[in-house]
């Protein structure tokens, strides 16, 4: 099939690749000419572990390309793929405007009637927008369906190629056909293509993600608690999990949940449901006990060092989950702001993230130390906390932490390191729901 893809920024390009892979024909499109350039030289613009490598052989076998050109790359196209962004506005509806815009474009320039491809994340009703629009400005009968990305940062490729499940928003049997043929090199069973009509399929999307970010919270809350009554959240944890009702998954403690997708999601939901005079007490409280679940870190630092004014502390990790470079909405970046608004002086270090997070802190960035080893980041500090899961910060020579940490102090904001003991190294430990030492 030939391809338009609409956007290359994370799920565009994953998307495009992923399907170039898999043989079909595809160009991606996008306005940033420097974007586009970039991409024809084989660089990456975002950190995806393989995504490199799946660019560069598509592009040389002929089956991915990249223009500025909306009439050009979208000519003769079987299928229009959206997938440009959809942030949050200020009210936490998701904006429309670049959406609208695309398919506004697409009905003057599609050559032929296409099978126009919702991938952004929507809010219920935007296929019958979409629709109409595309039929009052086109003559030829288009297509709307939509397709929600279900791609984990830093698995992408893995999650595209090993779907559990892909969900079809259709109205019709060209729709149906479409899709079908889109996705057959995948070999899914009939089960694994979830055909409904489109407003369900944009629920859908929505609704995974507030229930994994529900359970996010739920648990982080949980792990405060055990605190408080001195149990030791892993064992919990475990108990809980055994339970083949709830399943293991989405279980384990940490900073909160930041990222492109959770936090913009279930406030969309919530602003939904508003508009619809539906009162979603359980996705407000997940959202207020995230927010709070960010200052945890914090205030586990100022405890341990008696106030953080004056104090060095060293910031393993920046990313808002590892194998990725993306910082939007990261419990790192709270945590650093913070710091520095207290007057801590913070030494960061990320293997991926230091780019995206300086532009992301503005001018705080100014008042933050990048260090390019981790072990760098920690001569002289006070304390070091780990933020974010990355291998590397994994199995770390706790010798050489004691001899640059001033005081041995380690807040692990991650539970990576409860197998090392650390307490059993001389330091003073504190993981999130585990009993302090």
């Amino acid at each position: 099939m030939r391809i338009a893809v609409v956007g290359t920024g994370y799920v565009g390009l994953v998307a495009g690749a992923c399907f170039a892979d898999l043989g079909h024909t595809v160009v991606g499109i996008d306005t940033d000419p420097q974007k586009i350039a970039k991409l024809e030289r084989n660089e990456i613009p975002i950190y995806e572990p393989g995504l490199d490598e799946v660019v560069r052989r598509n592009v040389e076998e002929r089956r991915l390309s990249f223009t500025t050109d909306l009439a050009e790359g979208s000519r003769d196209a079987d299928l229009a793929i959206i997938a440009v962004g959809t942030p949050q506005g200020g009210d936490g509806a998701a904006d429309m405007r670049y959406v609208m815009q695309v398919a506004e474009q697409l009905a003057s320039v599609l050559t032929k009637e296409t099978v126009v491809v919702l991938k952004s994340t929507v809010p219920v009703g935007t296929n019958d927008r979409v629709q109409g629009l595309i039929d009052s400005r086109s003559k030829l009968k288009h297509r709307v369906v939509n397709n929600p990305e279900f791609l984990k940062e830093g698995d992408a490729l893995n999650d595209f190629m090993k779907p559990d499940r892909v969900i079809l928003g259709v109205r019709d049997d060209v729709g149906r056909a479409a899709m079908t043929a889109l996705y057959a090199p995948l070999g899914l069973s009939e089960g694994q293509l979830m055909f409904m009509d489109p407003r369900s399929a944009e629920m859908a999307k929505y609704v995974a993600n507030s229930m994994l970010a529900a359970r996010i919270s739920f648990m982080n809350e949980v792990a405060r608690l055990c605190e408080a009554v001195s149990a030791d959240f892993t064992a919990v944890r475990l108990g809980v999990g055994a339970d083949a009702r709830i399943g293991s998954q989405f279980l384990l403690a940490g900073p909160g949940f930041g990222g492109s997708c959770f936090p913009k999601d279930i406030k969309a939901l919530m602003h939904l449901a508003k508009e619809h005079g539906v009162q979603l007490k359980v996705l407000d409280s997940v959202d207020a006990a995230n927010e709070d679940q960010k200052k945890v870190i914090f205030g586990k630092l100022s405890r341990a060092l008696e106030g953080v004014e004056g104090k060095k502390i060293a910031v393993w990790g920046l990313a808002f989950k590892a194998k990725t470079d993306d910082v939007r909405e990261s419990p790192a970046l709270a945590l650093v702001e913070q710091l520095v608004a207290a007057g801590a002086i913070v030494s960061a270090h990320d293997p991926e993230a230091i780019e995206t997070a300086k532009q992301s802190l503005g001018a705080t960035a100014n008042k933050v130390r990048f260090a390019k080893d981790k072990y760098e980041a920690t001569e002289g500090a006070d304390a070091l906390v780990v933020v974010t899961e990355w291998n590397d910060y994994r199995n770390p020579d706790f010798d050489r932490l004691a001899s640059n940490l001033r005081r041995k102090i380690l807040i692990d904001g991650r539970n990576i390191w409860q197998a090392h003991a650390p307490h059993k190294h001389g330091f003073r430990y504190e993981g999130i729901g585990l009993l302090v030492r």
